[in-house]
C-alpha cells in the first residue's frame, strides 16, 4: 500500500516558542552555569526530549550563556548578575507530538530556579 502525500508528510502545527526576561536576588544562582547543567539535563530527560549538543560558557566572575540544541528546537540563556537580571528562550516544535505545555512547564521550572521575582514573558506561535 502506498501513502498519500498527506500521510508522508503530516500537517504542520506550529510550536511554541516562550521568549523571558527576568530579576533575581540570587547573585550565586545567576553565575551557576554547572546547577544550571543540571537542571537543563533533568529537564531534557523528564520531558523526553532530544540534545543534540550544548555550549556553555562562563563569564570570570560574572554570569554565563548557554545554548542547548534539541531535535525539537532549543533552549538558552544569559544572565547577567551583575544587574540581577536573566533572559532565555525555549522553543519546541510540534512536529512529532504536541510540546505546548512542556516548553510552558520548562519556563516554570527555570523561573523556579532562578527565584525569579519579576519577569515578563511573551509566547510566540511558530
Amino acid at each position: 500500500m502506498r501513502m498519500n502525500e498527506a500521510q508522508a508528510h503530516p500537517q504542520y502545527i506550529p510550536g511554541l516558542h516562550v521568549i523571558c526576561d527576568f530579576e533575581s536576588s540570587d547573585v550565586a544562582k545567576l553565575k551557576d552555569a554547572a546547577s544550571f547543567t543540571v537542571l537543563l539535563k533533568e529537564l531534557i530527560v523528564t520531558y523526553q526530549l532530544s540534545s543534540l549538543g550544548e555550549i556553555m560558557h562562563s563569564f570570570p566572575d560574572a554570569g554565563f550563556t548557554a545554548v542547548v540544541c534539541l531535535t525539537e528546537s532549543h533552549i538558552s540563556i544569559h544572565t547577567w548578575p551583575e544587574y540581577g537580571r536573566a533572559t532565555f528562550d525555549v522553543f519546541l516544535s510540534n512536529y512529532m507530538r504536541v510540546n505546548d505545555g512542556h516548553a510552558k512547564a520548562i519556563t516554570e521550572k527555570i523561573l523556579q530556579h532562578f527565584n525569579a521575582v519579576k519577569h515578563t514573558t511573551t509566547e510566540i506561535k511558530r
